[in-house]
């Protein structure tokens, strides 16, 4: 198992996924608290899906396949992009932060999650345009 998770709430579960990507197994995935059913998602990225293909450069579906990452691991964990309440999402360039709200509302439809864009240019791996980390909550 790859990646370092601390925790600090005994009442949580650390889960790796295993329908991301193997260049994406260096994240931790999801972090479930069994009493409120409130999960946190992190290090999602879209940088290659499903079928190994590289994306880079591609941000547009980058975008994409990292909202549908995030859509896989909310349903191992009994959720929907729905629940998502907030996200934090880091772009390798502030100019995608337009694009990433018109392909957010493609995924969301008009009832999105609050989320904040972050610019970095220190991502694991060069290829990745945009990671998102968020927290769902199910009643």
């Amino acid at each position: 198992m790859c990646g370092l998770r601390i925790r600090r709430n005994k009442h949580a579960e650390d889960v790796r996924t295993r329908h991301v990507a193997a260049d994406a197994g260096l994240f931790t995935r999801r972090d479930r608290q069994q009493r409120n059913q409130t999960i946190y998602v992190a290090g999602h990225t879209g940088q290659t899906p499903e079928d190994g293909r590289s994306l880079a450069g591609d941000f547009d579906a980058q975008c994409r396949q990292t909202f549908r990452n995030i859509e896989k691991t909310l349903a191992e964990a009994g959720a929907k992009l729905a629940n998502l309440v907030t996200m934090t999402v880091f772009l390798i360039d502030s100019c995608y932060s337009t694009r990433m709200t018109e392909l957010r509302t493609e995924s969301f439809g008009k009832d999105c999650p609050a989320s904040a864009p972050i610019t970095r240019s220190d991502f694991a791996q060069p290829s990745i345009m945009i990671e998102i980390q968020g927290i769902a909550v199910v009643a």
